[in-house]
């Protein structure tokens, strides 16, 4: 079945991604885009752009997004995270900013204890922020273990607190670390250290000045979309995403 998000990349984006550097170009044109087209959420995504079709399938192109998803952000040339319905989501460097002012995210890495205290993230979560603040960019296992979430039962805590955090954008992937025989794995950070100049920028601007140029950004790309549809997309109110594309 085709996914809404392939018109778009048909329409604007006319060469095959075939480059890291093609990706960061894609990314930036786009302003964010998901990883693997998603059914019912209209948006471009990176997979489609570099093998032309769907469904899926572990091929050539999947590998490379496999590595691109952490080398980019750890090379600072996108952020990536699981933001869009919690699916793998890449933002440009240029919106960072915007989407970190619309979420009210622009923390400092010391900031876990009052999120937790204004009830914006789980005691889970704020385990993980604090280990991170304390210890710096970790691998999952590792990250697990400083988080005192072991267990297989921690280990589903930890990936619902992951989730909670990478959607407040907080934490970003930030490159890879092979820690057992299996696949490698991913090495996060909070977005205060990764990208601290994006952060500082995002303080300057006000939630409703960045879902404005958010919408706008959505609208140059599906020109009728909804005012509904880009409240869905973005966890708005009606009248948020009204105000932002008037």
């Amino acid at each position: 079945m085709a996914h809404a998000s392939i018109k778009v990349s048909e329409h604007s984006w006319s060469t095959r991604v075939k480059t890291a550097d093609d990706a960061v170009r894609f990314v930036n044109h786009m302003g964010f885009c998901l990883l693997f087209p998603v059914k019912n959420v209209p948006l471009p995504s990176l997979y489609y752009a570099m093998a032309r079709r769907v469904p899926i399938t572990w091929d050539k192109y999947t590998a490379k997004l496999w590595e691109w998803k952490d080398e980019l952000p750890r090379k600072r040339r996108a952020f990536y995270a699981k933001y869009f319905k919690t699916r793998g989501t890449f933002i440009s460097l240029k919106l960072l900013p915007h989407f970190l002012a619309m979420r009210e995210s622009s923390a400092a890495p010391e900031a876990a204890e009052r999120f937790y205290s204004a009830g914006r993230i789980s005691h889970d979560a704020r385990a993980i922020w604090q280990a991170l603040a304390e210890h710096g960019a970790m691998a999952t296992l590792e990250l697990r273990h400083a988080s005192k979430m072991e267990t297989k039962a921690g280990n589903e805590r930890f990936k619902k607190a992951m989730l909670e955090l990478q959607c407040l954008l907080i934490v970003t992937h930030f490159g890879a670390e092979q820690e057992t025989d299996a696949w490698a794995s991913n090495r996060l950070e909070l977005v205060a250290r990764a990208f601290p100049a994006h952060v500082a920028a995002a303080r300057d601007i006000t939630p409703e000045a960045a879902r404005a140029v958010l919408a706008q950004k959505y609208r140059s790309l599906y020109p009728e979309a909804p005012a509904m549809q880009v409240a869905r997309l973005f966890g708005w109110s009606k009248a948020e995403a009204e105000a932002a594309l008037a």
